[in-house]
């Protein structure tokens, strides 16, 4: 028979560049096959040189060599083919590997050297490795099926095709699914199965039954024994491949890509082939999903999904150059991957429309795009040839080793593999490739002109797939992050879905435009690990993701914002995550202005609640109100826009609102259920922090509550009628857990009653004239300086007439200064036995600390009020001010104090605002030690601790001096 490689071999073949291979693979012929092999002597000295792993193949069967050269491929190839569908029959499971992978070493012999003579075409050299793969994973599946049946686990199964009507599909994807395989790829899969389709046998669960399966599966096709293996196999394009089988339920999968499939996987599905298994259920699954795949209208938005990832890869580092020798021919830019998304991205847009643009093959599509005038025929033409030419230059790179590379070499190397690809040197190789390479660059930015540059700012972001891309690992590690694979994974399962916030299609897109400012922005902060992590709980604990990520997109400075709460204020960025709206109100032209009045606040509350809520709805509705208010007023803390006197104002005004808003409501409802005490009243008095209008984020409320009612009105005017005592406690107890209580939408504030007379053991509720006895025969020294800060947030005027003066009366009594100042010192002596504060940090409790000098306004006012009462007042900074004023306080302490006093309110006002436990520096958030320092004034935190040690120790000094030294 004529010898078809002589006759159809293209071009002349060069002297050998590795002389030495060459003559020890002659040298290892015997004599017989030396003879009949020498009449191609030219031909395998150019193979044996260039590549040692078909030389092993060509010396492990002689006997097939000399086959290929001499008889039709064609036959040979359909020969390889029949064997391979045969060994489903087989036996035993090592001879079926063994077999498979005997006939991969012929089929990669023959293949190559097809192509490398040019006895086929590029694409009959592709399609024949696909076929190849077909066939492989079709014998592998049968065998796998009839095994099962033989076992009992099938119940039964078609003797003529063991995996007809099996329910276990097999999908090709990429090159393998568009009949395009490469020389020594991975064969890319998706398996499903149908647990009502399969003839599964009694207590076989489905689930199990075909992960197993295709474990099996999988080492049957790249177990790696001495007789190598058949294909390297990769099952990661499944969906949310960390979080899944390897084998996925067929329902399962189509629910996913109907409701939450990326744009990515709807260009990945333009190649799926059923190519093994159930294949008429493969098709059905495949029909079910065109259109996903094939959306009626254009859909400019999502393509700029499918876009950015051509943008992503143009600013990979090496890739946004053209080289020759170590440039990338798959990724690198003008490569493989330009040509199949060029093609790709067109038939996503027009495909929907023209169900001829909806083929597999890219070659075919750029004719069909010509066709339908989308791309011009020059265009067509250019790309088909640079796509022949780049991947004859891969398959050459891949055959070398048989390795899955797609770099070509360089130095020394680059003229051996000119030789080997048929160019006349390495020169005219350069100037081929170059001239090749900036073809598919000039029509791949003509395409994509006037899109933005996704990842010009950071490099390689490609999150698409089941696997971590290096170069966006090495982006990660250059953006600050320390743990680039886990943000890797994390982030691919965001575009899977896996959170309420992303599956909405609209809000995978916006994610995606958004991803290269977003890590930038919570890197920002120092600590971009735990930043991004806290990120992710954040987004994980959103309801919805489309509203927020869509204003993020528009807006880059909330984006900031949201980075700097998430790196700073944690627990201002859990109430961020229940509630994202609350960031519109940073947008509105007046956020930055002054905080809003109690009359503003009491507007929008009144706005929120309808004329029939229940008392429930009311309190939900509070909640959202509180959780709204507190984070502006967080905001404003945090940006450093309102001083710490106006944060403690601000967050003080929160609360008397909604204070008096749940007291309206609490008092309807228990005259829904129980009637009015006709003439009764209830004030609300604040004490603490609540009382001297110093609030921080994590304050809670010091409540006192009286009430006062006529002698008459002894019992409430409803049908189910209560005594006054047990009307108002009753209603101080609704009142109470409507702050209090959790509901739906979160807690409100803890409700602290143990200022009230007679502590925790008295009633909740005490009457006015309890009041007014207490606090003139029997309150202790404690209570009077607690008293020092009782503020009416409200009541009627008579009862707040009546109250005030009883507070008044009761401050401005003469007091012995001396055992007024021995009762301050003890309880101060005692605190610091008790509480022990633990470092510099604790700016409350530690020696010199606000407790200090809260103490000293306090026990000032008291021993002074008796002749000069001007200088009561609830807030710290007031009393010392009007007590420097009077002459009662040296202007240098009053200063002093001051001064502390106001540092400490910065500082405490960030800590509460960030953190719920204590602070430590050294293991703190980097973005809150900036917080802290900037509201110091300070560069770093060394000298913000160092600044808070010199005032403790001043506060100190003036407390032991003008109060006493504490026991």
């Amino acid at each position: 028979m004529t010898a078809i490689f002589e006759r159809r071999m293209k071009g002349p073949w060069y002297a050998s560049e590795d002389a030495e291979g060459v003559k020890q693979f002659w040298l290892e012929l015997d004599t017989t096959t030396h003879a009949a092999l020498h009449r191609h002597d030219q031909f395998l000295s150019a193979v044996v040189s260039g590549s040692p792993y078909l030389r092993g193949l060509m010396l492990a069967d002689t006997a097939f060599t000399l086959r290929c050269l001499t008889l039709s491929p064609e036959e040979i190839f359909r020969s390889i083919c029949q064997s391979c569908a045969a060994l489903s029959d087989t036996i035993d499971f090592d001879t079926l590997k063994s077999e498979l992978r005997k006939l991969k070493s012929q089929s990669a012999l023959l293949i190559a050297l097809c192509d490398i003579a040019g006895v086929w075409s590029l694409m009959e050299v592709t399609q024949a490795l696909t076929a190849f793969a077909d066939c492989a994973l079709r014998a592998a599946v049968d065998f796998l099926m009839r095994e099962a049946h033989l076992t009992g686990k099938l119940s039964r199964i078609n003797d003529s095709n063991y995996s007809e009507n099996s329910g276990y599909v097999v999908l090709a994807m990429g090159k393998h699914g568009a009949g395009e395989l490469n020389y020594s790829s991975d064969i890319d899969l998706i398996i499903l199965y149908d647990a009502d389709a399969a003839p599964l046998a009694e207590n076989v669960e489905p689930a199990k039954f075909f992960v197993r399966l295709t474990q099996r599966l999988v080492d049957i096709m790249q177990d790696i024994t001495m007789d190598g293996y058949v294909f390297r196999t990769d099952l990661r394009l499944r969906p949310d491949p960390r979080a899944t089988q390897v084998a996925i339920a067929i329902e399962s999968a189509a629910v996913y890509y109907e409701s939450l499939g990326q744009n990515w996987e709807r260009a990945a599905y333009i190649k799926a082939r059923a190519v093994a298994g159930d294949i008429k259920l493969g098709e059905e699954f495949l029909d079910r999903l065109k259109p996903y795949i094939w959306r009626k209208y254009l859909d400019f938005a999502s393509i700029n999904d499918i876009q950015s990832l051509i943008r992503q890869i143009h600013a990979v580092k090496g890739h946004g150059e053209i080289a020759v020798q170590g440039h990338n021919l798959k990724l690198g830019r003008g490569g493989i991957r330009e040509i199949e998304f060029f093609v790709q991205t067109q038939q996503l847009i027009a495909g929907g429309r023209n169900p001829a643009l909806r083929g597999r093959s890219t070659i075919s599509m750029l004719q069909e795009l010509a066709k339908a005038q989308w791309i011009s025929s020059d265009t067509a033409n250019d790309l088909q040839q640079a796509y022949i030419v780049l991947r004859t230059l891969e398959h050459r790179a891949q055959m070398v080793d048989d390795q899955q590379t797609h770099l070509v070499p360089t130095d020394a190397k680059f003229k051996r593999f000119a030789c080997f690809s048929g160019y006349e040197s390495p020169e005219v190789l350069a100037t081929r490739l170059r001239i090749t390479l900036e073809t598919v660059r000039n029509h791949s930015m003509k395409l994509f002109e006037g899109a933005q540059g996704l990842a010009a700012e950071t490099g390689s972001l490609v999150f698409t797939g089941g696997e971590d891309d290096p170069d966006t690992l090495a982006t990660l590690s250059r953006l600050g992050y320390g743990q680039p694979s886990e943000v890797s994974g994390i982030i691919r399962g965001w575009h899977f879905g896996s959170y309420h916030a992303t599956r909405d299609r609209r809000a995978r897109e916006a994610l995606t435009e958004l991803m290269p400012k977003l890590l930038i922005a919570l890197a920002r902060g120092g600590d971009a690990d735990r930043t991004f992590f806290d990120f992710d709980v954040f987004l994980k604990g959103l309801p919805a993701g489309v509203q927020l990520l869509s204003m993020l997109r528009a807006n880059p400075s909330l984006l900031d914002l949201v980075a700097q709460i998430l790196s700073t204020a944690p627990r201002l960025a859990h109430g961020l995550s229940r509630q994202p709206r609350v960031l519109e109100a940073v947008l509105e032209p007046g956020f930055f202005d002054a905080l809003p009045s109690p009359q503003a606040l009491q507007t929008v509350l009144a706005e929120t609640t309808t004329l029939d809520a229940t008392i429930d709805e009311i309190m939900d509705q509070a909640r959202v109100f509180g959780r709204e208010q507190k984070f502006r007023v967080g905001v404003r803390v945090l940006s450093d826009t309102v001083s710490a006197e106006a944060a403690g104002l601000g967050f003080t005004h929160v609360a008397d609102s909604l204070l008096q808003h749940l007291l309206a409501a609490s008092q309807a409802e228990m005259s829904r259920k129980h009637g009015d005490i006709p003439g009764g009243q209830l004030a609300v008095i604040a004490m603490g922090k609540l009382g001297g209008r110093e609030m921080t984020a994590g304050s809670d409320l010091d409540l006192i509550l009286v009430y006062d009612h006529p002698e008459a009105s002894e019992v409430s005017t409803g049908n189910r009628s209560l005594s006054a005592g047990q009307y108002y406690a009753r209603l101080a107890q609704r009142f109470i857990t409507s702050i209090s209580a959790p509901t739906a939408e979160g807690g409100l504030y803890e409700v602290d009653m143990r200022l009230r007379p007679s502590g925790s053991k008295g009633p909740v509720a005490v009457s006015l004239a309890s009041f007014e006895t207490y606090q003139r025969d029997s309150a202790w020294t404690w209570e009077k300086l607690a008293l020092t800060r009782a503020r009416i947030v409200t009541a009627p005027n008579g009862l707040a007439k009546r109250l005030q003066a009883a507070i008044l009366a009761s401050l401005c009594e003469k007091r012995d200064t001396e055992s007024t100042r021995t009762d301050v010192i003890d309880m101060r002596g005692l605190m610091l036995r008790s509480q022990k504060p633990s470092a510099v940090w604790d700016i409350k409790r530690v020696r010199g600390g606000l407790v200090e000098i809260e103490f000293i306004a306090q026990f000032l006012q008291l021993v002074h009020a008796h002749t000069t009462p001007m200088v009561l007042d609830t807030n710290t900074f007031q009393v010392l001010a009007k007590l420097r004023d009077h002459k009662l306080l040296a202007p240098a302490n009053a200063q002093a104090l001051l001064d502390a006093c106001q540092l400490y309110h910065r500082l405490t006002q960030i800590l509460r605002l960030c953190i719920e436990d204590d602070f430590d520096p050294h293991k703190s958030m980097p973005g809150l030690n900036r917080a802290l320092a900037d509201a110091a004034e300070l560069p770093d935190i060394a000298h913000t601790e160092n600044l808070l040690c010199e005032h403790q120790a001043r506060v100190t000094a003036l407390f032991d001096n003008l109060v006493g030294l504490p026991k």
